[in-house]
């Protein structure tokens, strides 16, 4: 029986991890030039880039554009509490994760429409929420809700992720109903490229519609995750019948 043999590319990734893990290029290090490595391994510019695709799958190296491979700081793991639509971000000592907030006025649209429950065309805004840990994207969020539920300066600017939705909760009046929908599937083309990821690592996608009282859909999330980096819990409460319990 022949044994396999690693590819080359595999190979140039275990050394590469090797030195990652062991301190010899450190987190926040950029790697040399695609070209300088693939001179220094005496393979091909394309076989070197699937060695670094190995490791951007696993999280160890981003490719920044127009600045080149980097070793990625480890980045935390939040979770998600399913029901209450919370994030559940680290512990008390770390830092919190900083979001960048860019709001938008559109128009329903596809998807948005039967989503949100609205005619084509109808106004909404659209809250295109960023998280970072220190410069490294961390998760996305897009959040759409009616414009006429929107008061003016709901959000400034740079708010850690926390703030972000402690504020975007005067958005919703009080809530009757709240269908969160996961998957897990590859990040589309500008998702790897705005969470420098790559596209081959999976993400975890929540899409989260809230109504109140009366029916009406007040917003619409879609919420994107890397798979590397987050949990999502959720919790059933079952009420118990105490009179049963005596019979």
């Amino acid at each position: 029986m022949t044994q396999s043999v690693p590819s080359r590319r595999h190979g140039i990734a275990d050394d590469l991890r090797n030195q990652i893990t062991t301190g010899r290029i450190k987190p926040g290090e950029r790697l040399v030039s695609e070209a300088q490595l693939a001179a220094q391994y005496m393979v091909s510019t394309p076989t070197l880039r699937g060695a670094l695709a190995v490791l951007q799958r696993e999280g160890l190296v981003e490719k920044i554009h127009g600045k080149g491979n980097f070793v990625r700081h480890p980045l935390r793991k939040i979770t998600y509490v399913g029901g209450r639509g919370t994030l559940n971000t680290g512990t008390a000592t770390e830092a919190p994760l900083r979001a960048t907030v860019r709001t938008t006025k559109i128009r329903a649209r596809g998807h948005l429409t039967a989503l949100l429950k609205v005619p084509p065309s109808s106004p909404l805004t659209e809250f295109l929420c960023l998280s970072h840990e220190g410069e490294s994207p961390h998760s996305l969020a897009r959040i759409y809700v009616p414009r006429d539920l929107v008061p003016a300066a709901v959000l400034g600017d740079s708010p850690t992720r926390e703030e972000a939705g402690a504020r975007l909760t005067v958005l919703r009046p009080s809530l009757a109903v709240v269908r969160e929908t996961v998957s897990v599937r590859l990040p589309t083309p500008d998702e790897a490229s705005t969470l420098r990821i790559s596209t081959a690592l999976a993400v975890l996608v929540i899409t989260r519609v809230t109504a109140d009282a009366t029916g009406r859909v007040v917003e619409a999330a879609l919420l994107t995750f890397p798979g590397d980096r987050a949990d999502a819990v959720f919790t059933t409460h079952h009420v118990i019948d105490e009179s049963r319990t005596h019979e």
